[in-house]
């Protein structure tokens, strides 16, 4: 079997994606790289509803051996989380990190050298984890880390609320996409994450990152190559939607998407002011959702361990 070439090599080598970086970076003049489409001047400090400027600020890196089995495999996934995301759920268990300044600022070529340390250490892959808001960041430190000799797949790990058009721009950079598919209900999202349209705005971009991926891919090893994974965290009360959800994935998407139905949810930042929301999900409640995606037809589901 031949060697596997991450997509974004091409596009180095054919100067496409030095291209893409400039086109990001225009972007942030009159800020859409979200879906927020705020229109502020990051590059001149204006702040957002990301409160994040031109500079990208991670807050930590490491291999990562709690993802899925593909994409942690032994070596770890190398994680680069970065701070300020660009949604708001009151229930975020890593709070810390997405709704504060944590972390460093950091330039295109530190956030390059981190991808090759990893790479070093023997990670499978290159996790960008809430790379939403700073797809410009990212592109840039990937054209600097692919000169250096970056050569493992990237995962483009999100929430969910993606513009189209910044996706058009990772068409052929991103190997696997990993998006949060959170809410079937608009008013239930905008209750619980403050984001407006979250159903359209994130079906629209799941239906574009399995375009560009398709079907989640395994070598040999079980180790993820390119595809689209996707996370569902099973909310109390079925708020999440979990029966809509999986139906769009099996008929607008794929029967083979690889789906990992999340049964971690536990109360967390400002989940007890909403009473639903304060406990965590039962047995019964996810033992129901997989009974749903299978229903729908998903067969390829997470198999990890549960336990309550």
């Amino acid at each position: 079997m031949p060697e596997f070439e991450p997509a974004y090599l091409k596009l180095f080598r054919n100067g496409e994606l030095g291209q893409r970086v400039l086109k990001a970076y225009a972007m942030l003049e009159a800020c859409h790289v979200c879906a927020w489409g705020c229109q502020v001047n990051r590059r001149a400090g204006e702040l957002g509803r990301c409160h994040t400027g031109e500079l990208a600020r991670v807050s930590s890196y490491a291999p990562h051996f709690g993802e899925e089995d593909p994409l942690r495999g032994w070596g770890g996934s190398g994680t680069i989380f970065f701070s300020r995301c660009n949604l708001r759920c009151q229930y975020c268990q890593n709070h810390e990190i997405s709704q504060t300044d944590a972390g460093l600022e950091l330039e295109p070529q530190e956030i390059a050298a981190l991808m090759l340390e990893l790479q070093s250490e023997g990670c499978h892959n290159i996790n960008l984890v809430s790379p939403s808001h700073v797809v410009p960041q990212i592109l840039a430190a990937l054209w600097i880390a692919a000169r250096a000799g970056l050569k493992i797949p990237l995962v483009y790990n999100t929430g969910g609320y993606d513009s189209l058009e910044t996706l058009a721009l990772l068409d052929g950079v991103v190997d696997i996409y990993m998006p949060d598919m959170k809410y079937a209900d608009p008013k239930i999202a905008e209750k619980y994450s403050g984001i407006p349209n979250y159903p359209r705005i994130n079906q629209a971009a799941v239906k574009e990152m399995h375009r560009q991926v398709g079907d989640l891919q395994l070598d040999e090893h079980g180790i993820a190559q390119r595809g689209l994974l996707v996370r569902h965290l099973v909310l109390p009360e079925n708020l999440a939607g979990t029966e809509q959800i999986v139906h769009f994935l099996a008929n607008e998407i794929s029967k083979d998407t690889y789906l990992n139905l999340m049964d971690q949810y536990r109360p967390a930042y400002k989940a007890h002011h909403y009473p639903e929301l304060s406990r965590t999900i039962t047995a019964a409640e996810f033992q129901q959702a997989v009974v749903l995606a299978h229903q729908a037809g998903l067969h390829r589901l997470d198999q990890r361990v549960r336990r309550f």
